[in-house]
C-alpha cells in the first residue's frame, strides 16, 4: 500500500520524467514530500508562471512532456498564463495542482479555487482527481493526450486529502481512449493529390510552421525542399527549420517578415501549408491568398484546415509521416527560373548593410554578431516585442532552436524557458534576447539561474521603454502613453547582487568585442544594449 502522491511520483517515473519545475504550497506538500523521496530533479520557480515557461522550453528541446507543479489557489491561477501559452504553441505539458480537501470543494475555503474550469478555454484536457486509485490511469492518459496528435497542456487537478489516501496501485502500460484517435498516416488518395499538384506547379512554395519541430520532422521538411526544388518561407515559429543561409530558406512571412518570403508568397501559384495554422501574423489577407493560389494543408489537427485560408488538398497526420510519404512519390517542379530570382532577392536582403543610427546600436547588428559568433546547434530563447522582431528579422541561425512565444505572445517568457531548455540540454549552448520590458517580468528567475548553475547568456536590449508598444502609440494614436520604465534599476547593479556577470555596449563599433566576451565568459552573464528608445522595427 502506498498513499496517493507516491503513487503519482512512482507514474511520473514510469512516464520516463527525470525533472519537474515548481512551487510548493499547503495543498501540494504530499507530492512534494513523494518528489523529494525520488530520483527525480527539481527546480524551485520563483513565481508559478515561469514553471509553466521552464516545462515549456524543457519539452521543446527534450522532445518529452515538461512537467510543473504549483500548490492550490493563487499558486494555480499564477500558472494560467504558463498554460495559456503552451496551448496557444503547443507544447506537450502536463501540470498538477494541489487542491483543497475534495469534501471541501465548492465551499469557498482558504486558497480553493477551480483551477480546472479557469483553464477550459485553453487546455487541452484537465482531470479533478476524485479517487485516489485513478491516479496511475489518470497520469498514462494525461501523458499520452499531452504528447500525441496537437500537443498541449494538460491538467491534473489533486486534492490533498486524495494524495495522503493509502491504495494498493495498478500501474497501466497501455491507454485506450475512447473518441481520440490522431491520425498519423496522410489518406494515399490525398498524398497522391499533393505529389501530383507539386508536379503541376510552376512557383510552389512551402511555408513551415512550429508543427515541424513538434514531430521532429525537421530533416523531412529540408529533404522534400531539396529533392523536389521548392522554396521555404517559415512562420515565426517556424525560424530554424533551415538554416538562414540555405540557398531554399527565403525567411519569414508576415507583418514583421521580409520582403523576399512575402513576395514568394504573393507570386507562388501552390502554397504547401506544412504544420502552420496561418494566424493573422504570418498571412494579412488569408482569403485574398486562397483565392489566388491553390493550396495544399499539412496539419495533424484536422481543426486548423481550412480554418483561416481556404484549402483545396487537405491531408490530416504527423507531419513527418506526411512528408515521407510525399517523398515517396518523387515529386519535382521544374522552377530553376523562380528560384534564381528568389535566391537573388535573399541575397541581397542578407547582404545589405544596416544603417548607424543617430544613438545607441542597431539591434540589427548586435543579432548579426550574436548569430555569427554562436554554436551552431546554440538554443536561442526570444522574447515578446521589438526585441522579438529583430531578432526574427536578423539573426542568422544555422541549426539548433529559435524559441519564441508566436501564440499568445508573453512577455518574461525567455528568460525561464531559457532555463528549462538549459535542464533539458545542458551542454547546449544557450541564449536569452530580451528587451527591458520583458526582462523586469522575469529577473527574479535569476535566482533560479544561479541556484540551478545554470551558464545562460542574456543579450538585453535596454530602451527604458515598452518599445513596440511606444512604436505602435507613435504611429497610430496621439503619442506614447504609460510606456516609459521609470524606476527601473540599474541592471550592472542587478547583476552583481545575482553574483552574474555583466557587460554593457553602447555603439555599433563595439558590437562584435562585447559579443565576444560574453560567450567567453564562464558562467551566466547579462549583455545589456543600449537601444535608443526611438529605434523602430523598420530601421
Amino acid at each position: 500500500m502506498v498513499k496517493g502522491a507516491q503513487a503519482l511520483i512512482e507514474s511520473l517515473r514510469r512516464e520516463g520524467v527525470t525533472h519537474v519545475f515548481g512551487y510548493a504550497g499547503a495543498t501540494i506538500c504530499e507530492a512534494a514530500d513523494a518528489l523529494a523521496a525520488s530520483d527525480i530533479g527539481y527546480t524551485l520557480v520563483r513565481t508559478e508562471q515561469n514553471a509553466g515557461h521552464m516545462a515549456s522550453g524543457y519539452a521543446r528541446m527534450s522532445g518529452k512532456v515538461g512537467v510543473c507543479m504549483v500548490t492550490s489557489g493563487p499558486g494555480a491561477t499564477n500558472l494560467i498564463t504558463g498554460i495559456a501559452t503552451a496551448y496557444m504553441d503547443s507544447i506537450p505539458m502536463v501540470a498538477i495542482t494541489g487542491q483543497v480537501e475534495s469534501h471541501l470543494l465548492g465551499r469557498d475555503i482558504f486558497q480553493e479555487v477551480d483551477i480546472t474550469g479557469a483553464v477550459a478555454p485553453f487546455i487541452k484536457h484537465s482531470y479533478l482527481v476524485k479517487d485516489a486509485r485513478e491516479i496511475p490511469r489518470i497520469v498514462k492518459e494525461a501523458f499520452h493526450i499531452a504528447s500525441t496528435g496537437r500537443q498541449g497542456p494538460v491538467l491534473i487537478d489533486i486534492p490533498s486529502d486524495i494524495q495522503k489516501k493509502e491504495i494498493d496501485p495498478i500501474y497501466p502500460e497501455t491507454v485506450d481512449l475512447r473518441g481520440y484517435k490522431p491520425s498519423y498516416k496522410g489518406n494515399v488518395v490525398q498524398i497522391r493529390r499533393v505529389a501530383d499538384a507539386i508536379e503541376e506547379a510552376k512557383r510552389p512554395v512551402i511555408c513551415a510552421g512550429g508543427g515541424i519541430f513538434s514531430a521532429g520532422a525537421r530533416d523531412e521538411l529540408r529533404a522534400l525542399a531539396e529533392s523536389a526544388g521548392i522554396p521555404v518561407v517559415t512562420t515565426m515559429m517556424g525560424l530554424g527549420v533551415l538554416a538562414t543561409d540555405h540557398p531554399l530558406n527565403m525567411g519569414m512571412i508576415g507583418s514583421f517578415g521580409n520582403i523576399c518570403a512575402n513576395k514568394a508568397l504573393a507570386k507562388s501559384d501552390l502554397l504547401i501549408l506544412a504544420g502552420a495554422r496561418v494566424a493573422n501574423r504570418a498571412i494579412l489577407s488569408p482569403t485574398e491568398i486562397g483565392r489566388r493560389m491553390r493550396t495544399i494543408h499539412l496539419d495533424v489537427d484536422p481543426a486548423e484546415i481550412g480554418k483561416n485560408v481556404s484549402t483545396n488538398i487537405p491531408v490530416v497526420g504527423d507531419i513527418r509521416c506526411i512528408l515521407r510519404q510525399i517523398m515517396e512519390h518523387g515529386p519535382h517542379v521544374d522552377s530553376q527560373d523562380w528560384i534564381d530570382a528568389l535566391q537573388e532577392k535573399r541575397k541581397g536582403e542578407l547582404a545589405a548593410e544596416l544603417p548607424r543610427l543617430k544613438a545607441g546600436v542597431h539591434p540589427g547588428k548586435v543579432m548579426k554578431s550574436l548569430g555569427l559568433q554562436m554554436d551552431e546547434d546554440a538554443c536561442v530563447c526570444v522574447d515578446v516585442g521589438q526585441n522579438q522582431i529583430w531578432a526574427c528579422r536578423y539573426l542568422p541561425l544555422h541549426g539548433g532552436r529559435f524559441l519564441t512565444t508566436g501564440g499568445l505572445g508573453t512577455m518574461g517568457y525567455a528568460l525561464p524557458a531559457a532555463i528549462g531548455a538549459k535542464v533539458a540540454c545542458p551542454d547546449c549552448q544557450t541564449i536569452v534576447v530580451c528587451g527591458d520590458g520583458g526582462f523586469q517580468m522575469a529577473f527574479n528567475e535569476l535566482a533560479t539561474l544561479v541556484s540551478q548553475g545554470s551558464d545562460v547568456k542574456i543579450v538585453l536590449l535596454e530602451n527604458h521603454v515598452l518599445g513596440l508598444v511606444n512604436e505602435i502609440q507613435k504611429k497610430s494614436y496621439s503619442g506614447p502613453f504609460g510606456v516609459n520604465l521609470d524606476g527601473s534599476p540599474d541592471f550592472e547593479l542587478l547583476a552583481r547582487a545575482y553574483g552574474i556577470a555583466f557587460g554593457r555596449v553602447e555603439d555599433d563599433d563595439h558590437i562584435d568585442e562585447a559579443v565576444e566576451r560574453m560567450f567567453a565568459h564562464e558562467g551566466p552573464y547579462i549583455l545589456c544594449c543600449s537601444v535608443d528608445a526611438d529605434t523602430t522595427t523598420g530601421d
